[in-house]
């Protein structure tokens, strides 16, 4: 009697798709490793220009009176505001105090954050992730795939002889 082992066709599917998918993964986080290497090491440029934007300085704390269109003046092209003394209450003045105290320990903190390592940082967690998790999903079922593809040939083979 022949010992044949017959998979359904449902689990042919599965375990292709669920190689296809680690191999995607592992190919998606491999890209996007050398991808941030090649930015890192060959491309320094790529990344200078988002590290100017975290070096622009920050808003005014306050708001401005902005002008309402009625009051631009057409021939200076220019709006006229009224300077205005602004008072503030013993309350207030000790609140901004706090505030401005708070902002200059977040903006030295800000300061010694570098924007692009934090970027990287996260996307070669990204990267890693998608790699953990892809190449065991990968290897297991493609194992698989190639035990089952053994036996049918080993199957074959026997129907020969």
């Amino acid at each position: 009697m022949l010992n044949k082992k017959h998979y359904p066709l449902i689990r042919t599917i599965y375990l292709y798709l669920f190689s296809l998918i680690g191999l995607a993964l592992l190919i998606a986080g491999g890209v996007r490793f050398l991808e941030m290497g090649l930015k890192a090491f060959v491309f320094t440029e790529v990344e200078r220009q988002e590290r100017l934007w975290h070096q622009q300085p920050p808003h005014a704390p306050w708001s401005f009176p902005m002008p309402i269109p009625e009051e631009i003046d057409t021939e200076k092209n220019q709006p006229e505001i009224e300077e205005k003394e602004i008072c503030l209450s013993e309350a207030e003045k000790k609140q901004f105090d706090r505030w401005m105290v708070a902002f200059e320990e977040w903006e030295e903190r800000r300061m010694e954050i570098d924007p692009v390592a934090v970027r990287r940082h996260r996307e070669a967690s990204s990267s890693l992730a998608k790699i953990l998790i892809g190449l065991p999903l990968f290897l297991y079922h493609w194992s698989i795939i190639k035990k089952e593809t053994g036996n049918k040939e080993n199957d074959q083979k026997e129907n020969k002889v």
